[in-house]
C-alpha cells in the first residue's frame, strides 16, 4: 500500500512538472504590482503560473513596461482600467489583456482607515472612478448618506486627467474632509498640495479573482495555439485539366504555380504545404496562427492570392480540432461545401461542428510597388546595420536594436520583409524561460 501511494505521489508530482506554466504579466504601479505578485505566489494555484511583474512610476510608461515583457508572457494583467486603456490607446496588445476591476468592496477598508488614523467625515467626501452604483451600495451598507458625497466616474484615461482638480476644488471650496482616489499620481498630486488624501486599493480578494481570470485567458491563448487547423485546396472544376498524366505539362506547371502561391501565405503564419491529390494540396498550421491570417476567421485564406498570382478557382475548406484525423476529417467536409458552392467562398468546420463560410475579401494592391521598394530600403538599411560575420538569421530584437526602433514596429518590419519574399520565416525557438517562442527569420537578398 505504501509502494503503491509512494507511485501515485511521484506520477502526479512528474504530472504536475511537464504541465505548462501560464505565465502571467503584471504591469502597474509599484505598489500594486509588489502585492499582486505576493498574493499570487500564495495562492494553491501559484504551481500552474509564473508571474513577471513590470512596475511603472508614472502612468505614460505603461505601454513601454508592457513592451519589454510581451515576448516572454501568454497574458497581461494591468493593475486596473486605467493601465489597460492608456496601453490599448498607445500600441497593439500582442497577447490577451485582462485588469483589475475597482469596485466598492474597497471603499470600507479606506473610509475605516481615513476615520481612524485622519479623523475624516465619510459623509463629506470626493471619490472618483468607482461607479455611482457601487458607491451608493457600499454607503447603504453602512448606513451613510450620500448626499454630500461627490463622485467622479471613470470614464476612459481622458476622465482620469481631471481627478486631481475635481478633489482640490472641492476640498478648497469646503465641501470635502478628504479625497478618495484609485490613481497613485494623483494621490501624490493631492497629498504635494495639501489635501487629506486616501488611496483606494483593491481587496486580496479581487485580486485573487483577478488573477484566475488572467490565468483562464493565457491558457485559452495556448490551447488555441496547440489546436490545430487543417485546410484543404483544391482546383475548382472549372480549373482542373481535361485529362492528366506525365505529358501534361500544362497540369504540372499549374501544380508548381499553386504550391508556390499557397507557400507565399503559410509561410507567414508558420503552416506547412504537401500534395493532397494530383488537383489540390493540404495545409497544416494551428488554429492561433490561422485566425490571425484571416482577421479571426472573417475571411477565406489563400483564396484571394492564388486568383490572383495563377489565375484559376480554388476550394478551400478549413477543418479545426484537438487531433489532426479530426481536423482533416472536418476539413473535407468544409471542401464538399466550398465544392457545391462553386468556389465563391471557403467553408470552415469546427471541432463542435459549427459551420462558417468565409467569403473572399480583396487585397488592396494598388500600393504594391511602393511597399516593394520599402521594403528592399529597409532589407538594405538592416543588413548595412549587420556586424561582419552575423548571420542572415535576425528576430524583432536584433532588428530592434539595428534600426533603434520598438520591438512591436520590429516585427511589423519584419512581417513586411516576409510578404515581400525578402525573410524567411524560420520554425520559432523555444527560450529557457516560460513564455511565447522566439520567432526568426532568415533575410533574403534579392
Amino acid at each position: 500500500m505504501e509502494i503503491r501511494t509512494g507511485v501515485i505521489k511521484i506520477m502526479d508530482r512528474l504530472r504536475s512538472e511537464s504541465r505548462p506554466r501560464v505565465t502571467i504579466g503584471v504591469v502597474g504601479p509599484h505598489d500594486l504590482v509588489e502585492q499582486i505578485m505576493m498574493i499570487g505566489a500564495g495562492l494553491p494555484a501559484a504551481a500552474d503560473w509564473r508571474l513577471v511583474g513590470a512596475p511603472h512610476a508614472e502612468e505614460h510608461e505603461t505601454y513601454d513596461k508592457f513592451s519589454r515583457i510581451a515576448d516572454s508572457i501568454d497574458v497581461v494583467l494591468f493593475t486596473g482600467p486605467l493601465q489597460h486603456d492608456l496601453a490599448r490607446q498607445a500600441g497593439e496588445l500582442t497577447v490577451p489583456a485582462t485588469f483589475v476591476p475597482m469596485s466598492g468592496a474597497s471603499l470600507y477598508a479606506s473610509l475605516l482607515r481615513g476615520v481612524l488614523t485622519h479623523g475624516i467625515d465619510p459623509a463629506r467626501v470626493s471619490i472618483d472612478s468607482l461607479p455611482a452604483a457601487d458607491v451608493d451600495e457600499a454607503y447603504g451598507e453602512i448606513g451613510v448618506s450620500t448626499a454630500g458625497v461627490h463622485l467622479s466616474e471613470y470614464d476612459r484615461p481622458e476622465s482620469a486627467r481631471g481627478f486631481g482638480a475635481f478633489h482640490e476644488e472641492l476640498y478648497r471650496q469646503g465641501q470635502t474632509t478628504a479625497a478618495l482616489t484609485t490613481i497613485r499620481s494623483v494621490a501624490n498630486k493631492l497629498s504635494a498640495a495639501g489635501v487629506p488624501v486616501l488611496r483606494l486599493l483593491p481587496t486580496s480578494h479581487t485580486l485573487r479573482l483577478a488573477l484566475n481570470t488572467a490565468a483562464l485567458l493565457g491558457t485559452g491563448s495556448r490551447l488555441e495555439d496547440a489546436q490545430i487547423a487543417i485546410v484543404v485546396v483544391e482546383l475548382a472544376a472549372s480549373a482542373k485539366p481535361s485529362y492528366s498524366g506525365p505529358g501534361n505539362y500544362w497540369q504540372q506547371e499549374l501544380k508548381l504555380s499553386l504550391h508556390r502561391s499557397l507557400l507565399a501565405d503559410a509561410r507567414l503564419m508558420g503552416a506547412t504545404v504537401a500534395p493532397r491529390d494530383e488537383n489540390g494540396y493540404v495545409v497544416t498550421a494551428t488554429v492561433g496562427a490561422l485566425g490571425q491570417a484571416t482577421e479571426g476567421f472573417r475571411m477565406a485564406p489563400f483564396m484571394d492570392r492564388i486568383r490572383s498570382d495563377v489565375g484559376v478557382d480554388v476550394e478551400v475548406g478549413v477543418g479545426l480540432g484537438s487531433t489532426a484525423r479530426d481536423a482533416d476529417a472536418n476539413a473535407v467536409a468544409a471542401v464538399e461545401k466550398a465544392r457545391n458552392a462553386g468556389a465563391t467562398a471557403a467553408y470552415l468546420v469546427g471541432g463542435d461542428g459549427t459551420v462558417l463560410s468565409l467569403p473572399v475579401r480583396r487585397r488592396k494592391r494598388q500600393d504594391e510597388p511602393i511597399v516593394a521598394t520599402k521594403a528592399a530600403k529597409l532589407l538594405e538599411r538592416l543588413v548595412e546595420g549587420l556586424h561582419d560575420g552575423d548571420s542572415m538569421v535576425v528576430d524583432a530584437e536584433i532588428v530592434a536594436e539595428v534600426l533603434s526602433i520598438s520591438p512591436r514596429s520590429a516585427r511589423r518590419v519584419l512581417q513586411s520583409l516576409a510578404e515581400e519574399g525578402l525573410a524567411w520565416p524560420m520554425p520559432p525557438v523555444k527560450g529557457t524561460q516560460a513564455g511565447r517562442p522566439r520567432q526568426p527569420y532568415r533575410l533574403v537578398r534579392a
